[in-house]
């Protein structure tokens, strides 16, 4: 099990969390209410007066707060839209999956596809979305 912090506001902090946990899960309440026991005996533990001061323990190395996550379009993939018109199909169009300049329904591609396709001359990328900045591609 992992070390809990050792001063009280961040014990009960956990607590709460894991009563709300145990209260809403049924199928991990028993590994929930596990970890709810350790962090009540090690409130317990820290609420204790201690007969003298004693220093702080080292830091444990990679203990700290996760760092931010930042999603990256990267992950997002892309599509191709390809309008039909009475007068005959326009030129394809590369996006960004999640770009909101997408009509019609568009047809997912991988990145290679994508780099591949934007090399066709009757293929645009979207200059909303500018999936071939994305790509790593400069077609400016």
């Amino acid at each position: 099990m992992t070390e809990l912090p050792p001063d009280p506001p961040r014990l009960r902090a956990i607590l709460a969390h894991l009563d709300r946990q145990v209260a809403e899960t049924d199928t991990i309440g028993r590994y929930l209410r596990l970890q709810r026991d350790a962090v009540q005996k090690a409130l317990a533990r820290a609420e204790q007066p201690s007969p003298r001061r004693q220093r702080p323990a080292p830091p444990v190395k990679g203990a700290g707060p996760l760092p931010a996550f930042a999603p990256t379009h990267g992950g997002t993939g892309f599509v191709v839209q390809q309008k039909r018109t009475p007068a005959g199909p326009e030129p394809a169009l590369i996006h960004l999956a999640d770009c909101s300049m997408i009509e019609g329904t568009p047809h997912r591609i991988r990145a290679d596809e994508a780099r591949a396709a934007l090399t066709d001359p009757t293929v645009a990328p979207c200059t909303f979305c500018r999936p071939d900045t994305e790509l790593g591609i400069d077609l400016a």
